[in-house]
């Protein structure tokens, strides 16, 4: 894989509607066989990127390129239905009035499109065995999106756009649909282009993940690295909660309110060290901390059953979030202790303007 072209290149895109601009010079290339996640809150440009890819939107500047071939760009436009892409919308977006197997056979050679095997290979492949002959009215939210899946994969596009796709399901229904979704897409070795403004769907679906803001790419990385090292504060906020600690960094050591800190090597200077709330470990005040603590007041408890979130404050008035599990007993005005948990490696430093 490392040897073959990228599936999706996008190298300069420029949009603008009525002067406004809503992507300024992206840059994203894809692996064939990856999964990536396009993530971004609203109105960041993710969606319009997804379209000038799909051929639905001309790019003002810039090309894409998929499969090594040039789709857009450099006098070249070449039309949707010849891009070998596969789409998946929020509301799958079937045909009320074809059956299931229609549905996935609608982008198939005509002579395959009636109960043709990859039909049949599609159907299974996601799990809807037998659902050939129903109606989309008779199948749930989570049905209708794996049959749509399965229209997207059944023409063997070369990359499949996912433009929110769990967005309109509930909380439980979204959650074991993108586990399954991404099992599916990797049994098929499809490369997936997904956009989100949700970073657990992200997270848990993609391999790597596109951080967008103001129609630019702002970092990219596995999720992992996106999580513990966030490239500056508003993508460390976006991604999930996070304490934002004044820090004076010399020699690799941070001097924090949470007390002497690891940061890497070359940091110098003052400005903040990322704290996530689950790096915490809170003790209460007649506990024997394995390391020296800092001392702190709960100010509040947000229950959330499997963990709790408690608000700290320290003597000096910083304000902490600490993740904690459920079944821990801390009370209002408590008096704890609190540290950084010794295994979560050097503290994330971002020096200050």
């Amino acid at each position: 894989m490392a040897d073959s072209p990228a599936a999706v290149v996008l190298a300069g895109i420029t949009k603008s509607f009525d002067g406004v601009s809503v992507l300024r010079g992206l840059d994203l290339s894809i692996a064939p066989g990856s999964v990536t996640a396009l993530l971004g809150p609203s109105g960041c440009g993710k969606t319009t990127a997804l379209r000038i890819v799909a051929g639905l939107e001309d790019a003002d500047a810039g090309t894409v390129e998929i499969g090594g071939v040039v789709a857009s760009g450099q006098g070249v436009n070449v039309p949707t239905e010849q891009r070998r892409v596969g789409m998946i919308f929020q509301n799958g977006a079937l045909f009320p009035h074809l059956s299931v197997a229609h549905n996935v056979g609608y982008g198939l050679a005509r002579a395959d499109r009636k109960d043709g095997p990859r039909i049949s290979e599609m159907l299974d492949l996601v799990g809807l065995a037998g659902f050939g002959d129903r109606r989309p009215d008779s199948l749930s939210g989570g049905q209708a999106q794996r049959v749509a899946l399965a229209r997207a994969l059944a023409p063997a596009p070369a990359v499949v756009l996912m433009d929110e796709p769990f967005s309109n399901l509930d909380a439980v229904l979204r959650a074991r649909l993108r586990r399954e979704v991404g099992e599916v897409v990797r049994a098929a070795g499809v490369t997936v282009l997904l956009v989100t403004h949700d970073r657990d769907e992200a997270f848990a679906v993609a391999d790597r993940v596109a951080v967008m803001r103001d129609g630019v790419i702002v970092q990219e990385g596995s999720p992992r690295d996106v999580y513990v090292r966030p490239a500056d504060r508003w993508v460390a906020g976006f991604v999930g909660d996070v304490n934002f600690v004044a820090a004076s960094v010399t020699a690799g050591v941070a001097t924090t309110a949470l007390g002497r800190l690891r940061v890497a090597e070359t940091a110098r200077g003052v400005g903040d060290v990322v704290v996530r709330p689950e790096d915490l470990v809170v003790s209460d005040g007649a506990a024997e901390a394995a390391e020296a603590t800092v001392a702190a007041v709960v100010v509040s408890e947000e229950y959330q059953g499997a963990a709790a979130v408690l608000e700290l404050r320290l003597g000096d008035g910083v304000m902490l979030k600490a993740a904690v599990r459920g079944d821990a007993r801390f009370t209002s005005g408590a008096v704890v202790g609190v540290r950084r948990r010794s295994d979560a490696g050097p503290a994330v430093f971002l020096p200050g303007p």
